[in-house]
């Protein structure tokens, strides 16, 4: 990804999250826009805070830091601390680790703010998990949305193609981390051009498809969110729905 794609996004992030307010809703269960500042403000400046994201057993010493972030600064506050980045001493303040960490976090982030807005589900053809059970497609093209073009979260005059490869280059990683409790295959397919990815070895398999931001967020655990086509046995797709996101 080329460097200074996760600040690119973190204007487009910290933008949206103004533009809607601090009660907008999210994807991500019980948060509100409030809830996702004060997260993104506490990974980058609360250290202590850090492991709670990635071992289950300490999440709630990162869900107490949030709070007390939370109850510390106003939203719009906390919207201009995210804008302007972490603290000197943090590794994200160069570009290349920044984008390494950042750009993929940012990008998901958005897309929880703009799909969970009232209306979401009209834009385009009906698409989404619930309506793809079955079969039948859809808006497997992508969804666009307030902010930016093609569901990526970017603005006019950002390079589309190359931030379509960044996100595919990272399903691999974040599907085997994502599907890991599936007790079906999953075979990711890409529809913007040739391109597909074993994401969990078993059989039967079941293939998602579509274009690399939407196979992203499934693979994230939005799945109900993504517009993609779920292809293969009924009795499969119905497991892989029922299976927890491993993310």
């Amino acid at each position: 990804m080329a460097a200074g794609r996760a600040r690119a996004r973190r204007e487009n992030l910290a933008d949206l999250l103004r533009e809607l307010g601090p009660a907008s809703p999210t994807l991500c269960e019980g948060w509100t826009a409030h809830d996702l500042a004060a997260h993104l403000v506490t990974r980058e400046r609360v250290p202590w805070a850090a492991p709670g994201l990635v071992v289950g057993a300490l999440h709630g010493v990162t869900e107490r830091a949030e709070r007390a972030t939370m109850r510390s600064h106003t939203f719009p506050e906390l919207v201009e601390m995210f804008r302007a980045g972490p603290p000197w001493w943090h590794p994200t303040r160069f570009a290349v680790v920044d984008d390494a960490a950042n750009a993929i976090e940012f990008y998901v982030h958005t897309e929880d703010l703009l799909r969970a807005a009232p209306g979401f589900a009209a834009v385009g053809d009906s698409g989404g998990f619930a309506g793809a059970v079955g079969g039948s497609g859809g808006a497997v093209g992508g969804s666009g949305g307030a902010v930016g073009g093609a569901g990526l979260g970017l603005k006019p005059g950002d390079d589309v193609i190359a931030d379509r490869e960044a996100l595919w280059g990272a399903l691999r990683l974040v599907g085997l981390a994502g599907f890991r409790h599936s007790e079906v295959g999953v075979v990711a397919e890409r529809t913007d051009t040739p391109g597909r990815l074993t994401l969990r070895r078993r059989e039967p398999v079941v293939e998602i498809v579509g274009p690399p931001e939407e196979l992203l967020l499934f693979a994230f655990g939005r799945r109900a969110a993504a517009r993609v086509e779920l292809r293969g046995d009924p009795e499969a797709i119905t497991a892989l729905a029922g299976a927890p996101a491993g993310l």
